[in-house]
């Protein structure tokens, strides 16, 4: 669905979205008495026309705008710490996230830290400390560039630790971000390789989210739609972009992240590792795994492999429709097929394996997973 002007809707965040939406922030943060808030974003997306655009037009509103860029591909504790001293030495008043999932995911946990001044992980929602967030968090707003995590409509963050790498959750619907503005304009000149990665990750949320064994109805019917969207519009995306298949894709990111509330899989547990280990993009390593971990669960899930097909409009109704579809989409748009083409090698193996049992996504797989089962699928996927 191309939208061809700015409409709102509330999911539970309120969603300015449409061409153009970008342009109403310094209103926005001028209604709510802003006057300093800290951008945070990453490396490459604070030297883009775009985001100098942005801050100059938010200041042209008389509001003073200071910058924090310098995180990691993958965010890291001391990245947060950092934007935090940041927000303390130009005494900010609110925070805005500008960026891919890494940039919104540090701003969300830099709006944590600023009045819970415990270390970070004492937040982790794995140990119970989302029931530590209680005090004020500074207004937080959203603004994604990449249609992949969809993190500008969630309430956690995912922050490694920065010795081990170990990823981390910090979790509260405190961390929801007040406004989001989805400008799918602001993702016109993202190159293939991030439109066809980012795309992935949303499609791997949406499918993981579909088939995980927790109840949620209402998840599950936005995950097929989500995933209808990227059918039909992330090839275009990559190969001929026009505003209607970004729009398309922007909303299907959205959908993937509220439907993954409901929980996700093998396939992240199979991708996290790779991020930690060896720095790869999350959205491409989602990608590579998406058919082995699918193939993985496409015996126990027979009837939801029929209506992913069935939404997906394919010739064939069963799992192997899919897994098809879903190697044939990757080769479309140059995603590698094997691990082999990122770098992993046969020693990684036995750290990814233990990095993979470890990690928080797996638990509502609804096929349980032992470290005999993710090696053999690394080595599949090798």
């Amino acid at each position: 669905m191309a939208v061809p002007s700015i409409v709102q809707f509330n999911f539970p965040t309120l969603i300015r979205f449409g061409a153009g939406a970008v342009d109403e922030l310094g209103d926005y943060l001028k209604a709510k008495n802003i006057s300093h808030p800290l951008l945070v974003t990453d490396p490459l997306v604070v030297q883009l026309d775009f985001t100098q655009r942005i801050i100059r037009e938010v200041r042209q509103k008389g509001i003073s705008v200071s910058v924090f860029s310098d995180i990691h591909r993958n965010p890291v504790k001391s990245d947060v710490i950092k934007g935090r001293n940041a927000y303390d030495g130009h005494t900010c008043d609110a925070i805005v996230g500008l960026g891919g999932g890494a940039a919104i995911d540090v701003a969300r946990a830099i709006a944590l830290s600023i009045h819970h001044r415990e270390d970070l992980f004492t937040y982790d929602d794995l140990i119970g400390g989302d029931v530590l967030v209680v005090h004020h968090v500074p207004p937080f707003v959203a603004i994604p560039t990449t249609s992949g995590t969809g993190s500008e409509v969630g309430r956690s963050a995912i922050i490694a630790e920065d010795e081990t790498l170990r990823k981390r959750i910090l979790f509260s619907p405190k961390l929801m971000a007040e406004v989001v503005f989805a400008d799918p304009l602001l993702t016109l000149e993202l190159p293939p390789s991030v439109t066809a990665a980012t795309g992935m990750d949303a499609l791997t949320h949406n499918m993981e989210a579909f088939l995980a064994k927790m109840d949620h109805p209402i998840c599950e019917g936005i995950a097929l739609e989500g995933m209808r969207l990227i059918a039909s519009s992330l090839e275009k995306a990559v190969l001929r972009p026009d505003l209607g298949a970004r729009s398309d894709m922007l909303l299907a990111s959205m959908m993937g992240a509220i439907a993954f509330q409901k929980g996700l899989g093998v396939v992240h547990s199979l991708a996290h590792p790779l991020s930690s280990l060896l720095d790869t993009h999350h959205g491409l390593a989602n990608a590579v795994n998406l058919p082995y971990g699918m193939a993985f669960n496409a015996d126990a899930c027979s009837a939801k492999f029929h209506r992913m097909a069935h939404t997906l409009d394919l010739p064939g109704n069963d799992a192997n429709a899919v897994l098809d579809w879903i190697r044939q989409l990757n080769e479309s748009i140059g995603i590698p097929s094997k691990l082999r083409e990122l770098g992993v090698m046969e020693q990684h193996l036995d750290d990814l394996t233990d990095m993979a049992l470890a990690d928080f996504a797996h638990p509502n797989n609804p096929i349980p997973l032992t470290r005999s089962a993710f090696y053999q699928l690394y080595r599949q996927a090798l």
